[in-house]
């Protein structure tokens, strides 16, 4: 009776946005395997960070970035962070926008090219957009300001306006003209390929790529189930899930 009163408890995940379809896949594959629910909250990373300094009941944090979890590690509220999947930055164009990897930086440039990132500091996403923008200092002296004036920081933040209910947000700031470009996660790219087949993906070049390294901490306090999620999320099936999703899967060294 105790191991199943155990399995019946509910596992709180905390998890970036940018991992929802991936951890609501391995969620119901985990519970399929264990008969364990997990209750997920999907959000921007800095904020659910915040959440959790505040009090908020959780147990699994995987994040964006390895910055937030390790933060909430030095404050005693959490284990050690593991690196657990990679992603990297891309540029959505809107459909008529001609673009490629060559010419981006000059039509990020553009004063007439609406520019979207997310919010840096609240959304790892917009941070790692606002990388992109140091970097391309080097190629073209003085691109870092201009850039950082003209982002529309349009999603991630406390007071962004979400994206209709089951629609990828990049591409209905796209779509609803509020952004021309958006630089977002590359793995936005299956969804976006599904809703809006005619909004284009191009690469960052080179000397403009930003990768992205997520990390994982159990939080202090978290019982067992929560322990046993977290060691699913890091096993074979686990990574073939983030790995089917776009992710590369470092302990599948991929």
């Amino acid at each position: 009776m105790a191991q199943a009163a155990a399995a019946q408890e509910t596992v709180l995940l905390h998890s970036a946005g940018s991992l929802k379809a991936a951890l609501t896949e391995m969620a119901q594959a985990f519970e399929a395997q264990t008969k364990i629910v997990v209750k997920p909250v999907f959000g921007a990373s800095g904020l659910l960070r915040e959440r959790i300094e505040k009090g908020e009941a959780a147990e699994v944090f995987t994040s964006a970035d390895l910055g937030n979890p390790q933060a909430l590690a030095r404050e005693g509220l959490g284990g050690p962070v593991v690196l657990f999947a990679r992603n990297e930055l891309c540029v959505f164009a809107r459909p008529g926008l001609s673009v490629t990897s060559e010419t981006l930086l000059e039509a990020m440039l553009d004063p007439m090219v609406k520019l979207g990132t997310s919010t840096p500091k609240a959304d790892p996403s917009g941070d790692y957009a606002f990388a992109v923008f140091a970097r391309a200092e080097a190629v073209k002296p003085g691109a870092k300001a201009a850039l950082e004036a003209k982002a529309l920081q349009l999603t991630g933040g406390p007071g962004s306006v979400p994206a209709p209910e089951g629609a990828n947000v990049y591409g209905h700031k796209l779509a609803s003209g509020a952004a021309d470009l958006f630089l977002a996660y590359c793995t936005n790219a299956q969804p976006l390929g599904q809703e809006q087949p005619d909004i284009r993906l191009v690469r960052l070049p080179p000397e403009l790529s930003v990768g992205a390294d997520y990390g994982l901490t159990v939080l202090n306090g978290a019982s067992p189930n929560g322990y046993k999620l977290a060691m699913f999320i890091l096993s074979r099936t686990g990574q073939e899930i983030l790995a089917k999703h776009g992710f590369a899967a470092p302990l599948l060294g991929r």
